[in-house]
């Protein structure tokens, strides 16, 4: 039996398999509202077969978006647009949704990946960045601004609001972003963070702010709903954020009820040195894992079903993420059901298309 599709349970809520779809920035929204094109992104998606569909980085509040085209969850403007595709996408898929809820720090203010070049000035439709301390990504980024304590203390209210939005709009899954050099992670990181008073410094005050945050959500949320946290687990950088002190937030997390854990790494140095390979992340998952004691997700660099099912067999991680391979194939868990012996859900206007070589492959979604 395939391990890849054995459900497993994130707190309250139970997957039908392993297979997350990561959380994928589309660049295309109209000031932090969905559009059509979330509609059809999310909506193909969604008859992948996959367990879990979590949606792109969504920002808490105008100033926490990467690109003026991101979307974002801080009025009631935002929120209707994302209800419009939910619940299109909800009306004709049983996949369980998850939001990933962000602040992209000093990392905000910058074009689409498509249109290359420096941060996006005010005068352009940008807006100023900030961060723990005034320290920009790379030359190409903006001069951010130092957050005093109140814009702090605001910030943390802003994903909590986010996320009792995210709850009226029937997310069963809330994903906190502290990875890819974003705001939590850029405090997080000992190379971002160069703060003197008590959201920097030792690793306790660098862990602050994310662990405040998680607490806020976690208290704003009914109990049906589960909470997990996305990291990098190395910045890649000597004297940076590393694996030891990412087990360290991953115990305090769990202490504080998070309900799983997205490991991947990078995003917060320019002068990162990853050493790209398959399954290259899958050993911080491991780790975290086994020492720590909380469901995890392997990601980066997982594209073959074997793979995928060699790593849940033999308990690196409990779950696998999809990101640009599930963009290049939105059917890949089918194939992977196929390959393994397997059944997945689609819904039944698709099940003419199950090859003949293979029998009792879809199951009704």
């Amino acid at each position: 039996m395939s391990q890849l599709f054995t459900p497993i349970k994130l707190g309250p809520v139970v997957l039908p398999n392993r297979i997350v779809i990561a959380p994928m920035c589309q660049y295309s929204a109209i000031e932090g509202k969905a559009t059509e094109w979330h509609t059809i992104h999310l909506g193909q998606l969604a008859f992948s077969g996959s367990g879990l569909l979590i949606v792109e980085a969504t920002a808490v509040e105008p100033e926490g978006r990467i690109s003026p085209g991101d979307l974002g969850l801080w009025n009631d403007e935002t929120e209707q647009a994302l209800a419009t595709t939910i619940q299109a996408v909800k009306k004709y898929s049983a996949m369980p949704l998850g939001i990933q809820l962000a602040h992209a720090g000093r990392k905000a203010s910058m074009p689409a990946p498509w249109q290359p070049g420096p941060a996006v000035t005010p005068e352009n439709g940008g807006w100023q960045p900030v961060a723990p301390s005034a320290i920009p990504f790379d030359k190409h980024s903006a001069q951010p601004k130092e957050l005093t304590q109140e814009r702090i203390a605001s910030i943390i209210a802003s994903f909590a609001h986010s996320a009792k939005r995210a709850d009226k709009l029937g997310f069963e899954v809330i994903e906190i972003h502290a990875a890819h050099g974003y705001l939590l992670h850029e405090f997080l990181s000992p190379i971002s963070n160069h703060r003197e008073d008590e959201y920097g410094g030792s690793l306790e005050n660098r862990m602050r702010l994310t662990l405040e945050v998680f607490s806020a959500i976690r208290k704003v949320l009914p109990e049906n709903k589960a909470v997990g946290v996305r990291i990098s687990a190395s910045d890649w950088v000597e004297n940076g954020w590393d694996l030891p002190q990412s087990l360290i937030l991953c115990h305090k997390l769990k202490e504080l009820g998070c309900d799983y854990i997205h490991v991947s790494s990078g995003g917060l140095s320019a002068q990162q040195h990853i050493p790209l390979s398959p399954n290259y992340q899958v050993p911080f998952a491991r780790k975290i894992k086994a020492e720590v004691g909380m469901p995890t997700i392997a990601v980066g660099l997982i594209t073959e079903p074997e793979q995928a099912e060699a790593i849940i067999a033999t308990g690196e991680a409990d779950m696998v993420a999809l990101a640009r391979g599930i963009l290049y194939n939105p059917h890949w868990p089918w194939h992977a059901a196929a390959a393994l012996g397997a059944q997945v859900s689609v819904p039944k206007q698709y099940w003419r298309s199950q090859p003949h070589r293979v029998k009792r492959l879809f199951t009704e979604d």
